[in-house]
Parts: C-alpha cells; structure tokens; sequence
C-alpha cells in the first residue's frame, strides 16, 4: 500500500538565527546530513514512497537540493504557498492527498517508528492522531504560593512535566473540511476545532527519541547524539558504511 507524508518546510527558521539567514531551518546539518534528508531517508525505510514538501521561504533551495526525491528511492513533489498560511493551512492547497497521510515538521530528529503510527491510524478510522512525548521543566526560582498577601507554600526550584506535541501526526483527509482556503491555520485551530466538535485527536504516546532542532542549544545536542549514535536513527545508512 502506497503511503503518503507531507513535511511542513516553509517556516523562516527565525529561532535558529543566525544559521537560518542564507540556509533554509530543514537543510541545517545534523553531522553529515541535513536534517531534511535524515527524516526523507527514515520515511523511505518506513516504506513511505510519496512525499509533499509544503514550501514558501527559501523553496528554490530546497527544491534544488530535493529534486525528485529519485536518489532516496521516494517520488518528491512540491506544494508552494504564496503567503504564510501556518502549520495547517498549507494542506488545503494539495488536491490529491489519500484518505489517510501523515504531516509532519522538517525539522526533528527521532527513532519514531513511523510506519507503525501510520499503521495503527489507518486501522483506527480515527480523524487525526497526534504524537506526543513527556518532557520535563524546571523553573530557575523559588516558586510563592499566595493568598490574601501571606505565604501559604514554598516550592524551591520545582521541575513539572508535560506532554507535548512531537510535530509528527497523521490525518484522516476529512480534516480538509475543517480547514480555511489560503488563510493562516495553525495546529492550535485544528485541536481547538476538533475539541470544539466532541471529534478530538487520539494521541500516541513515545517514550524514544525526539529532540525538535528549532533552538540553537537543541540544534548543538542533536548534531552531538546523531554523530554518537548513527545507528539509532539511519540503521541502514549505518550499515552500508
């Protein structure tokens, strides 16, 4: 069976900053590859054969570097927006996309078993699943707890954990109703919408790794963890060599 993904990669790359001024955030390296061709080899591994690249800034250079997708074993095409349309929004401007999909950023670096989500969702019948994975934060301060101008607790520097999106998902394709023709849509719209209509998203939990390389120190980690542990992440690749 055919499987289809369309990577959002039209963002600016504004966190990355200064390395995001002359490269596009999805072609940054991450060791020896750019992170954009990291995640088109693992979907290729995971038996997807067509991929969306959804584009705006910078879409001559990565279509260059692209192309077909031919040297990957994948057939790449591309969706250009002629204006910022978020996370979501571009999805309406592709008419042909099958009755399941996965959407996903171009900028992550993960073991996620991708072929095992698609698979799970398309047995589901669900109208989109979301990826999701813990992480934990600690606040720099002591934290006051106040009523009425007393201290009633203390908490010294506490950690809190959260479940967050990965950016990785898959759709059912009856989400295009939800979505608005060449107007900015966000995955905040989609979730509020779903949750809005008692039709929310299945979420899937992954405990693996996933380290989104939109901030320079997250960046600077994930180049160190690919270099280290190739394998984990292009067992093939890895093999080959």
């Amino acid at each position: 069976m055919s499987k289809r993904a369309v990577i959002m990669a039209g963002g600016k790359g504004t966190r990355l900053r200064p390395y995001t001024v002359a490269i596009p955030k999805p072609l940054m390296p991450v060791g020896d590859l750019p992170i954009l061709e990291i995640v088109i080899r693992q979907l290729a591994q995971h038996g997807f054969d067509r991929i969306t690249l959804a584009v705006n800034h910078q879409a001559e250079i990565l279509r260059a570097f692209c192309q077909d997708g031919q040297r990957w074993g994948v057939k790449i095409d591309y969706s250009l927006e002629d204006r910022p349309l978020s996370t979501i929004g571009p999805l309406a401007l592709i008419p042909d996309l099958p009755e399941n999909f996965l959407i996903m950023n171009g900028d992550t670096l993960t073991d996620f078993n991708y072929g095992a989500f698609y698979n799970q969702h398309c047995a589901s019948g669900d109208l989109f699943t979301v990826s999701c994975a813990e992480r934990t934060s600690k606040l720099d301060y002591g934290l006051l707890e106040i009523e009425n101008g007393k201290l009633v607790g203390f908490r010294e520097k506490p950690v809190s954990r959260h479940n967050v999106c990965m950016g990785i998902n898959m759709a059912n394709r009856r989400i295009l109703d939800l979505i608005p023709h060449n107007k900015p849509y966000g995955f905040d719209h989609l979730m509020l919408d779903l949750l809005a209509r008692h039709s929310p998203a299945t979420v899937y939990p992954f405990s693996g790794y996933w380290l989104d390389i939109g901030r320079p120190d997250d960046y600077e980690r994930a180049t160190d963890e690919y270099e280290a542990n190739k394998a984990r992440f292009l067992p093939d690749l890895a093999e080959v060599a």
